[in-house]
């Protein structure tokens, strides 16, 4: 029997006909000195089941004991981190953790409990930030403290309820490394929710998946050998093999067919002149250098004179390309977006589409932005419907109702449609926004970080809902990201900025992939890790604001500039 047991355990919430099942029959044993991962999509109770552990909840049949004896609450040998911070705003770093060290630890003398503190504090590595408050620090310092505050509790075991869920990639991968440290030096028991693939190989012994159900799912062993390095394991078979099995096992148990409707799209012409999805209806646009890009600059006032925020970014994208741009926080990407979007100005250069220079927002230019901003008290059909009854102004109604309910259809929304957004989750509301761009029947469509605000396994489902909505209309688009399998995924050309200020084009890769292209296929396709290799390598390169004095590669884009493509 392991230090934690589940034993046949259910949760439900409600009652009657308003109950709803969360957990089913959980049998599960957690060994002492275990690093165990808990992956599943949002929905099927990883955070109930953590707290159950917790003692946060209790189970509504079956039992859970902690070395042998029912757990009937809350103690400090479980200690709990959560997603959220919950820092008292008006304490230091160290007041923060002092609280714990203060309940563990009330015999010890001030000086024995400063010096407490102050180890914990070190260890999570923010000694220098000791007297900050936490509207000081940053989201990753934060949810450092938090690690620490639950390290001073000394407790037995660990509980990570997605920690580091809320954090940019970067970060959240340097606190994940920080975590198995930490682990390794004491061997403490943890069990760690998350929704992401990568994080739990690099910090778990064993993976188990929930099903949507609430049941256990299958189990993975993890036997590549600690500590585990992130970029040396992209070229580990074992490591591939395994990302591999558990992202398809996740996509089969949790990734519904897409609903492949039968309605047609009526031949109807938006008022900026782009028929809708019928491909030979845009043969009067200019193929080569559709969207150009030349010397583009943006720079902004400051109190202490011009900042140059981009400089000389050149780029040439032929029409239904889809160029993915990729970079660290603060590179410029966005800028780029909007200034190609008409909602920023450029400073210096120019920005040509089909031919026109880009002047203000026009439908033409469809963006989608990392929250889809629709209007709560409308429907998701309405929403659609505002953009599209003002491109199709000589379409009828029925025609204008009909490509609104084609794109909500194609994006799997077919039975959502009449719901307000208010009652839509995130994820939902992400389909009306890729919907309403598609319906506008753009030019040009503009993603910034589309899925950056939805867990790992909701993006891989849109990911795919994308994918098959842009196949049908190769609309030219640019999917500003910071995941590097997104970029390759979506790209025909990543396309990768060196940092800011003064970012420019440092690199571009040509992703020569078949398509239509499925993240199961591409995990096996021999070519898929040494691209991502190459995007790793750039991001290493320019990692915590270096700026290396010569980019890798030219910001002109010349074909087949990878690797793999000039073998």
């Amino acid at each position: 029997m392991g230090i934690l047991t589940l034993s046949n355990v259910s949760k439900s919430f409600g009652t009657g006909t308003a109950q709803t099942d969360v957990l089913n029959d959980i049998d599960l044993d957690v060994a002492e000195g275990e690093f165990l991962v808990l992956l599943g999509f949002s929905g099927t109770g990883k955070t109930t089941l953590i707290n159950l552990m917790g003692g946060l909840e209790m189970p509504s049949s079956g039992a859970v004991t902690f070395k042998g004896k029912p757990v009937t609450g809350p103690g400090p040998e479980r200690g709990i981190i959560f997603q959220s911070y919950s820092l008292m705003p008006w304490l230091t770093v160290t007041g923060n953790v002092r609280l714990a060290v203060d309940t563990v630890y009330p015999r010890l003398s001030s000086a024995e409990k400063s010096a407490k503190v102050a180890h914990f504090v070190e260890m999570v590595g923010l000694s220098h930030a000791a007297a900050r408050r936490p509207a000081e620090l940053s989201g990753g310092m934060r949810q450092r403290v938090n690690v620490a505050r639950a390290l001073a509790m000394n407790p037995e075991m660990l509980l990570l309820d997605e920690p580091l869920s809320a954090l940019d990639a970067l970060t959240r991968a340097n606190l994940a490394d920080e975590i198995e440290r930490i682990w390794a030096a004491d061997r403490k028991t943890c069990v760690l929710i998350t929704n992401d693939v990568d994080e739990a190989i690099i910090l778990a012994d064993r993976i188990i998946a929930l099903n949507p159900d609430g049941t256990l799912g299958a189990e993975f062993k993890v036997t590549i050998p600690r500590p585990r390095d992130r970029m040396a394991m992209n070229n580990d078979d074992t490591f591939k093999t395994l990302r591999a099995d558990v992202t398809k096992y996740l996509m089969d148990v949790g990734i519904e067919a897409k609903v492949e409707g039968s309605r047609l799209l009526p031949d109807v012409t938006p008022i900026h002149g782009v028929p809708t999805a019928v491909a030979d209806a845009q043969k009067g646009m200019i193929e080569n250098r559709f969207l150009d890009f030349s010397m583009l600059h943006k720079v902004y006032p400051t109190p202490k004179g011009p900042l140059t925020v981009v400089e000389d970014f050149d780029l040439k994208i032929n029409k239904g390309e889809f160029i993915s741009l990729i970079g660290h926080s603060g590179c410029g990407k966005s800028t780029v977006l909007t200034m190609a979007a008409g909602l920023n100005e450029i400073s210096q250069g120019a920005i040509k589409l089909d031919g026109r220079h880009v002047e203000g927002a026009d439908p033409e230019r469809a963006v989608v932005f990392q929250s889809p901003n629709l209007f709560p008290w409308l429907t998701a059909k309405q929403n659609v419907a505002i953009g599209v009854d003002k491109v199709y102004p000589r379409a009828s109604q029925a025609e204008r109702q009909d490509v609104v309910e084609y794109y909500l259809e194609r994006v799997g929304l077919g039975d959502a449609m009449d719901k307000p957004a208010t009652d839509l989750s995130n994820g939902m509301q992400q389909r009306v926004g890729i919907a309403r761009a598609f319906a506008l029947s753009p030019k040009l469509l503009l993603l910034d970080e589309p899925f950056g605000m939805l867990d790992s396994l909701t993006r891989w489902e849109l990911q795919e809902v994308l994918m098959e909505v842009w196949s049908r209309t190769k609309v030219t688009a640019i999917c500003v990201t910071h995941d590097v399998d997104e970029a390759i995924l979506l790209a025909d050309r990543v396309v990768m900025m060196t940092n800011g200020p003064q970012a420019t084009i440092g690199k571009i890769t040509e992703v020569d992939l078949p398509r239509p292209r499925t993240r199961k296929a591409l995990l096996e396709h021999p070519d898929y890790y040494a691209y991502r290799q190459e995007v790793l390598d750039f991001l290493e390169e320019y990692e915590n604001g270096a700026k290396p004095k010569s980019p890798p590669s030219g910001g002109t884009p010349t074909p087949k500039t990878s690797a793999i493509a000039a073998e």
